[in-house]
């Protein structure tokens, strides 16, 4: 099995994240992705660089089982190479503010004029539309505007995420955008504009404090690693290293008072249910905190596994690396790369469908590695090629 979207042809202009994990996601179910670069390398090739010729960490993620064109749309040959590749496409995903897409001739009016059956995927930092349109930015303006760095870290210092969240939460709506598109066109034989936003992300994943600060006002207030809604959900340092226990709902709960030796806590007013615990939060957490200072990391997760309570070690990165479940599972594909001391260990999308898998089939590509393949089969003839590279189109 090849993948659902063996046939389906995506042109990824994307950078960075949004766009190109979308595209990534589309490939590992078998379409054909060509990813359009700048002659020199877009700028997140480069991005934590771990390979001989400057590779990024980022980029290995991001474009596996993707072909690689090098390409200036900006100029006449380019552009005609752009109509070309759409004229074979079933959809072009592009994370590129709105005034940057119209320049480069792939705004929705001007792909559709070419292929009326065309589906583009774009996502932007704001939307396209109200005051903010003309800005960009990256995966922290959506932290930042949804409410989610305000109660992380601690009242005096707020924190983003270290991990780009918002960023991944775009690819994955687009993604999800790019099939719905997909089974629409089946039905109707149309294209259409898909659309995602930095920030519409962002204030969706955190849409339920919203709804309880619109309701009833809460105010809520940053905590560190202490949840308000429920507890204990903390981070608690062990003998010899820390853990995660998040204990949410009255079973969880009365198994956790159980453990603790605090039955008598399950008649406590303070602690009647979720919201009042997650109010007294502070005195369960420091309970919490005095039993697993008694026991080491594996102990307590033991502990804790075997009464049901979710708990987790804070791994390291190379923790994570070495650690059972992740290894047993395979979640991590290690593919070679040129100039890699060593395999890079590539997440595969983390679904997996029973009938229809989809897969990590090779690795991301060198800068411009199929390009003279690709304008081949556009029609280019070696005259051709060597004219576009004479002109600095590819």
């Amino acid at each position: 099995m090849t993948g659902i979207l063996r046939g389906i042809r995506v042109l990824d202009f994307g950078r960075y994240i949004a766009g190109p994990y979308c595209a990534a996601l589309l490939a590992e179910h078998g379409a054909e992705v060509i990813r359009i670069e700048k002659r020199e390398g877009s700028e997140d090739r480069f991005v934590s660089p771990v390979g001989a010729d400057g590779v990024g960490a980022l980029f290995l993620q991001m474009n596996r089982n993707k072909r690689s064109l090098t390409l200036d749309p900006m100029i006449p040959a380019g552009q005609e190479v752009v109509r070309r590749l759409v004229r074979t496409a079933d959809v072009v995903v592009a994370n590129l503010p709105p005034p940057t897409l119209r320049a480069m001739r792939l705004d929705y009016e001007s792909l559709a004029a070419l292929k009326p059956d065309i589906i583009l995927t774009t996502s932007s930092a704001y939307g396209d539309g109200g005051p903010y349109a003309e800005r960009v930015g990256f995966d922290g303006v959506g932290q930042v505007m949804s409410g989610a760095v305000y109660m992380t870290g601690e009242s005096d210092r707020p924190y983003r995420a270290w991990v780009p969240w918002v960023d991944f939460g775009t690819a994955l709506h687009c993604a999800f955008g790019t099939l719905a598109a997909l089974m629409a066109r089946r039905e109707t034989g149309r294209g259409q504009k898909v659309e995602g936003a930095l920030l519409a992300t962002a204030v969706t994943f955190t849409n339920a404090m919203l709804i309880e600060q619109a309701v009833i006002e809460a105010n809520r207030v940053p905590s560190g690693n202490r949840g308000q809604t429920a507890a204990p959900v903390d981070l608690f340092r062990t003998r010899d290293g820390w853990i995660i226990c998040q204990v949410v709902g009255e079973p969880l709960y009365r198994r956790w008072a159980r453990l603790m030796g605090e039955q008598h806590w399950l008649a406590d007013p303070r602690f009647k249910d979720d919201l009042r615990r997650g109010e007294h939060g502070s005195i369960i957490s420091e309970r919490m905190q005095r039993w697993c200072e008694g026991h080491s990391t594996e102990a307590a997760l033991e502990i804790l596994g075997r009464e049901k309570i979710p708990a987790a070690k804070v791994l390291t990165p190379q923790e994570v690396l070495d650690d059972r479940q992740v290894r047993a599972m395979g979640f991590l594909e290690p593919l070679d790369y040129p100039g890699l001391p060593r395999p890079a260990p590539v997440a595969k999308a983390p679904v997996w469908l029973s009938a229809t898998p989809g897969g990590v089939r090779h690795r991301a590509p060198l800068l411009g590695e199929h390009t003279d393949a690709i304008l081949a089969e556009l029609g280019y003839d070696e005259a051709g090629i060597a004219e576009l590279r004479r002109t600095g189109a590819v």
